[in-house]
Parts: C-alpha cells; structure tokens; sequence
C-alpha cells in the first residue's frame, strides 16, 4: 500500500484514513521522507482535522502512588524496586476534585487520574467513580488510569460518566517483553476492547527513550493505528530518568529530529487522534516544541508534576504558547 500518493497538494489524504491496514513498510516510507516532505504532509493532514493554531490542555492527578506490583522496568512506582517513591492510599474525593478544580482555574479542559494497579480491587473502583462523576460536574472532561479492567469494571466506569480510559502499550510487540513479563501485551489489548466495548473512548500511546530501536516507535505506531479504532487520545512520552529501575541500563535520549518525525508520522497515521506531547517535556526545547506541534501534535499536560516526574512550569507553557500564537485554555 503506497500511503504517500493519497496526499493531495491541499492536505486531503483518503488512505491515511483508513484504520486496520497498516504495515511497518507503510510507516518506514513515511518516517524517512524528506523532512520538509514529511512535514509538509503531517501538517496538511493536521489541518483537515483539527485547528492548527489550537494546543488541548489537560492535567494529571496521582490518585494513589507506589506499590504497584508490576515490574515494569521504566516506572518509580513499582514496589519491585528501590526508587525513593513512597506509596500511599486512594486519596479521598474531596481531595481529589479540590485539585481539579485547580487545575481548571490554570487552564486544563481534561483531568487525568492515575492509580498505581495491577488492576482495581471492586471496592477502590467504587471510590474512582464517585471522583470520576464529582469532577464531571465541574465540567471537565475526565479520564483514568487504572490498569487491566474486567468487563464489568469497564461497563461500572462508563455508568459514572468517565470520557476516556489511559491505558499504554509502552512500546513494540518486539521490545514489549524487555520492559515487562508481569503483563502481557494482550493483556492491554484485551482491557482497550473492553474500555471501546463499554463506550469509553481510548487514551493509549507509549514511552520512547528506553533503548528501543527506531523501528520499534513505528512498529508500536503501526499496533495503534490498527487496533479496531484508533485512539482517540495518542501521548507520546519520553521516557524521565528514575533512579533504581532496570531501563537506566538501556536508556537513550532519541535525538530531537527523529522526535519530530515520530510525531509526524504518527499525525499522519491517526488523523483523528490527538496527539500528546505528555512526561518528558521538562527536557525539550522550546524550539523542539514548536517544531512537534508544526508536526500534529496538539496537546500537552500542564502542572509543575506528573506522577513522580517533572513538567514544565504553567509560566513556561503560557510564554511558550504566546510566542508560537497557539491558543489554549491556559490562564
């Protein structure tokens, strides 16, 4: 399949379109164009569907930290290893939608639990959902991170209003078992089909810095935009030193151009996506954002943490989005 040609000189782009078909060839082709090429292409897709000059804002809260039971070897909460993260209980609701009615006061339209799980215990999902709903009423857009749902856990969420559901693959089916053995990767395949299943829209990207190869991004890109619909949120992540964990053996800073291309692509293979720069953005440069959102990606976390790794300050992003004449939800 020769995606290339189905873009037209005004942006359209009918093959990128399509979900399902994708191959690692088909991304290859489109990773190493000509980087005005790939630009060029990425960006025209972009503004067929969405609002070139617009960056979607959202805000992520730790519900409960540490003592996760899996080994995933690039995470500080993992009670497996010695990472100076202490782990603490579900925080009570009010707590919880105190903060988010901080983060809406600062600019996020979406905010973001996360709870360090194997999967949720009945009782906890209880918990989540009475928060879930309670922010809802602030008028944000809610989303949680759980880890593997059932069925019913799945079908309980969507009766508590929640609009998407976190849940990453991480990486490449290759490189999948090097990170993690405690979870397989049909293990999340398996709990996005039931998030869709339940009318729960998908949140799912992965993390890029770990000692993958580049073909293992695009293999991970070429699983996203094959699943039965593509995600509709897509955060790219790079990946935050932590001290302690086996993936500090392996880490590589990708370089920045190769960054961009990854972003590039993954606008042109998920049209519909948003794309978000999300943990590791303490570490780029301005300039380095500018060019990833000339590239598609159109969404960013705000807040000076997320989890247990830095982000830029509220100030940063504000001066960053002015000088670029992006608009936000930003205060």
């Amino acid at each position: 399949m020769d995606v290339c040609d189905g873009v037209d000189r005004d942006g359209s782009c009918e093959l990128a379109q399509v979900g399902g078909t994708w191959k690692r060839t088909d991304a290859e082709a489109l990773y190493e164009l000509p980087f005005a090429e790939l630009m060029f292409r990425a960006q025209s897709v972009h503004r067929d569907n969405f609002d070139p000059n617009h960056v979607e804002t959202a805000s992520l809260l730790s519900v409960k930290t540490g003592g996760c039971p899996e080994d995933c070897g690039y995470c500080a909460q993992s009670a497996r290893y010695e990472t100076g993260v202490k782990a603490t209980r579900l925080m009570d609701r009010s707590d919880v939608v105190t903060a988010a009615q901080r983060a809406k006061k600062a600019g996020a339209t979406r905010f973001c639990m996360a709870a360090a799980w194997r999967s949720p215990k009945d009782r906890d999902l209880d918990r989540v959902c009475e928060m879930v709903s309670a922010v809802k009423d602030l008028g944000m857009e809610t989303c949680v991170t759980l880890g593997m749902l059932t069925p019913k856990q799945a079908a309980r969420l969507s009766e508590a209003g929640l609009d998407f559901y976190n849940h990453n693959v991480d990486t490449s089916p290759d490189f999948y078992g090097r990170i993690i053995t405690t979870r397989s990767l049909q293990d999340r395949i398996d709990t996005l089909e039931r998030v869709r299943e339940a009318g729960i829209k998908v949140c799912c990207g992965g993390i890029i810095g770990m000692g993958e190869r580049a073909q293992d991004r695009l293999d991970m890109l070429v699983l996203l935009a094959n699943l039965s619909k593509p995600p509709e949120s897509v955060p790219i992540n790079l990946w935050s030193e932590v001290k302690g964990v086996p993936v500090v053996d392996t880490a590589e800073a990708p370089d920045p151009i190769a960054l961009v291309r990854l972003v590039a692509t993954a606008r042109i293979m998920m049209p519909r996506s948003v794309i978000r720069l999300s943990a590791g953005r303490h570490d780029i440069t301005d300039e380095l954002h500018a060019l990833c959102f000339l590239a598609g990606a159109n969404s960013i976390f705000i807040g000076d943490v997320l989890l247990t790794t830095k982000n830029p300050t509220a100030h940063r992003d504000v001066k960053l989005l002015t000088k670029l004449g992006i608009t936000s939800a930003l205060a």
